[in-house]
C-alpha cells in the first residue's frame, strides 16, 4: 500500500532568502558596537534616529520610539515576542531599543528583505 505525500511547506514566489534570516532581530538589543553609527546617533541625536525608523516604516516621525512602532516592526517580520516584552524593552531600554530596530532595517535593506 503506497503512503499519500503529503505536502507541509507550500513553494514561494520571489527571491530566496533564508528563513532563519527574516524571523529573528538580526541584531541583539545589546549589540551597540556593531554599528558604531547607529549607535552614536542614537545617543547623541534621538530623536533624529526614532524619525528614521519611522520613516523607514512609512509611518509619523512622532511614533518612531512607541511600543507600537516596536510590536508593528516584531509582527512584520514574524520576530518572537509579546507586546508585554516590547512595553517592557521600550520603558527600561527605549535607546537600545529604537538602535536594534535601525540596526535591523539596514541589514535586512542590505539582504534585500525589508519592505
Amino acid at each position: 500500500m503506497a503512503v499519500p505525500t503529503v505536502v507541509t511547506i507550500q513553494p514561494q514566489y520571489g527571491m530566496a532568502v533564508p528563513t532563519v534570516s527574516r524571523n529573528i532581530w538580526q541584531t541583539g538589543l545589546m549589540d551597540c558596537c556593531s554599528d558604531c553609527g547607529v549607535f552614536f546617533c542614537g545617543l547623541f541625536c534621538f530623536p533624529c534616529l526614532a524619525c528614521q525608523v519611522a520613516e523607514n516604516m512609512n509611518e509619523c516621525c512622532l511614533c518612531g520610539a512607541s511600543v507600537a512602532m516596536r510590536t508593528l516592526y516584531r509582527t512584520r517580520y514574524n520576530i518572537p515576542g509579546s507586546i508585554c516584552s516590547d512595553y517592557c524593552i521600550s520603558m527600561w531600554c527605549l535607546v537600545c531599543s529604537v538602535c536594534q530596530m535601525k540596526r535591523d532595517i539596514n541589514r535586512r535593506k542590505e539582504q534585500g528583505i525589508f519592505w
